[in-house]
């Protein structure tokens, strides 16, 4: 098993990565969100929050993806979605706009599919890192890994998410009609 490490020591794959950066997310709910500055205004009831091309992420997805390296994920969605989920919506539509490439997936079809149950972001279909949550969403670290089960298996996930899942602001009409 790979090593535990921070969070911080891999962010340079946002920037390093040749070709893509994708992620899966399968948590109910992030504390990171929870501690976040958005968190408050959403609890508000503020249900969008749009590009802000002063905001770390959203500079770096934007200058990357204008070098033509792509920005994807799936989220998963339970049904009906849960706050952290719901704030995931509204806060996504700004990832979106800075040029990310965001779709959901229902959580039973992502268990009917057998897509893994833990959140990964992979590096040009070489670099899997690979997240580990509490309970109560705290991300614990990440291992990175790099060998070809892993990278494989998240390339399988990746694919078979990926054809199943909808595009954010169409998902978010069948939520809203």
């Amino acid at each position: 098993m790979a090593e535990l490490v921070p969070f911080e020591d891999i962010t340079h794959f946002f920037e390093d990565f040749e070709h893509t950066a994708w992620r899966l997310e399968t948590q109910r709910g992030y504390a990171s969100d929870r501690l976040g500055p958005k968190w408050a205004r959403f609890k508000a009831g503020r249900t969008a929050f749009g590009y802000q091309p002063d905001h770390p992420w959203h500079g770096n997805v934007r200058k990357q993806t204008e070098l033509g390296k792509r920005f994807e994920r799936v989220r998963l969605v339970d049904d009906p979605p849960t706050e952290g989920q719901r704030f995931l919506l509204a806060s996504g539509l700004g990832n979106v706009e800075a040029g990310e490439d965001i779709r959901n997936l229902y959580r039973a079809d992502a268990v009917r599919i057998g897509l893994p149950d833990f959140d990964f972001w992979l590096f040009d279909s070489r670099t899997v890192v690979e997240f580990v949550f509490d309970d109560q969403g705290q991300d614990l670290g990440v291992r990175v890994r790099e060998d070809a089960q892993a990278v494989v298996h998240a390339c399988q996930a990746r694919d078979a998410a990926w054809h199943h899942a909808v595009a954010t602001r169409q998902f978010q009409a069948r939520l809203n009609p």
